[in-house]
């Protein structure tokens, strides 16, 4: 049995582009400078394993992929875990960036909300937020 979320890496055309983006408007820490080909970003707390990298690729065993060449990689969703206390924050820096915000989405099932918007490789970017306990 999976134990958790160890990394996510994106696919994007412009890895230093990218890399700030990630770094002034998603507000994750680098772990690593970028490169032309690679940039590393803690996703959780530093150390831990959840990281989120960028990369120009190509990637191990991409050759073995069942998709042609060109599309083996495509756009992703996926959510990062934001505190109720500095959502509104967050939020706000990514409007600040020009970057269009939706939402809010409430998901009462899981006690829930949660903001959407896309990255410069038309990525879509999840800021979700649990309720806090009562």
């Amino acid at each position: 049995m999976a134990r958790g979320l160890s990394e996510l890496v994106l696919i994007v055309a412009d890895v230093p582009r990218a890399a700030a983006f990630y770094r002034e408007v998603v507000g994750l820490r680098p772990e690593t400078a970028p490169t032309d080909q690679w940039a590393w970003f803690w996703a959780g707390e530093p150390g831990t394993p959840q990281r989120v990298a960028l990369a120009r690729g190509p990637l191990l065993f991409e050759e073995h992929s069942p998709s042609p060449a060109g599309s083996r990689f495509g756009r992703v969703r996926f959510a990062l875990e934001v505190d109720r206390a500095v959502l509104e924050g967050e939020v706000a820096r990514v409007r600040r960036a020009g970057v269009t915000v939706y939402g809010p989405q409430r998901f009462e099932w899981m006690k829930a909300e949660s903001w959407y918007f896309y990255d410069l490789d038309g990525n879509l970017v999840e800021f979700w937020s649990p309720d806090a306990p009562a």
